[in-house]
């Protein structure tokens, strides 16, 4: 499913002496079958936009559509539990704190809510087989299964977090920063994840991050948000190679922009698409190297 936003606007606290507008006018286009990444300072609106894609942040302003759903057209009374299941089914969203999507006594029965609450009428068998599986994808065993989830480990709730999302095969998977507070092992396992159920759970991933080299390493296309606006769109190598433009917004850069910065003012121009893999291969084979 493509989605595409036109001129969203969104403000809280809309009418009060308190309003603050977290979107203004974001123009955007996600394509089917990426793994897309949105980048921004605090407050930029990041989180604001995500959260309209599974309607927890209703179309106040402008035009969003996920798929052939128009989100910013009227729905009637009697059809509005039906248009939202239906919707949050195919766009699964994982938070940036799992705790807080993980509530029921057992790691199962965390799972199993979210495909019961989607599918009531499912037989137990059926619910069986879509959890163990789901929890199957993520690398969780049924002895954890049948754990609390609060004795799981930070990179286990995160990965209990996602089976309860994808447990209902969305199309579409969101992730609010989803390797935040993770070490680097944590990170590089947790977006080895990512890209397998982009190529089997579900057809589209976007993530939200302030990591801008697993930005760099893993997605297709990125939208840069500042002030409630999307203000750059493009691949990691055009992004990420306006570096003046994204310290202006507050932003860092990926360790590979900077090298490769520091390499073209002592004669060596690397085109890379700043993934460290693209980059180093690039590097050793300028200075006579060769590739790995």
């Amino acid at each position: 499913m493509r989605i595409v936003s036109e001129g969203l606007t969104f403000t809280y606290n809309k009418k009060t002496k308190f309003a603050k507008k977290a979107l203004d006018g974001v123009s955007l286009v996600i394509e089917e079958g990426e793994f897309f990444g949105i980048i921004g300072h605090t407050g930029s609106g990041k989180s604001t936009f995500i959260q309209h894609l599974n309607a927890l942040i209703p179309v106040e302003e402008g035009t969003l559509k996920i798929g052939d759903r128009d989100l910013s057209a009227s729905v009637k009374k009697s059809k509005k539990k039906k248009f939202y299941r239906e919707l949050r089914s195919k766009v699964g969203m994982v938070f940036q704190y799992p705790e807080y999507q993980l509530f029921a006594e057992t790691v199962y029965d965390d799972v199993a809510f979210g495909y019961k609450n989607f599918f009531p009428e499912a037989k137990k068998e059926d619910i069986d087989a879509a959890v163990y599986g789901a929890l199957e994808m993520v690398g969780l065993s049924r002895e954890q299964a049948g754990k609390s989830p609060f004795e799981l480990s930070g990179g286990q709730k995160r990965r209990a977090a996602i089976a309860g999302v994808i447990v209902t095969r969305p199309e579409i998977l969101v992730l609010d920063e989803p390797v935040a507070g993770l070490d680097p092992k944590g990170k590089r396992e947790l977006m080895a994840l990512l890209h397998y159920l982009h190529g089997t759970a579900c057809k589209t991933v976007v993530i939200v991050s302030h990591d801008m080299d697993e930005v760099a390493d893993n997605c297709t296309r990125i939208a840069v948000f500042s002030e409630g606006k999307a203000v750059m769109q493009g691949s990691p190598a055009e992004i990420f190679s306006k570096t003046e433009e994204l310290v202006n917004l507050r932003l860092d850069v990926p360790v590979t922009a900077y090298l490769s910065e520091r390499l073209a003012e002592v004669g060596t121009k690397i085109e890379t698409d700043y993934s460290v893999a693209d980059f180093t291969e690039k590097t050793i084979k300028a200075y006579g190297g060769k590739s790995l």
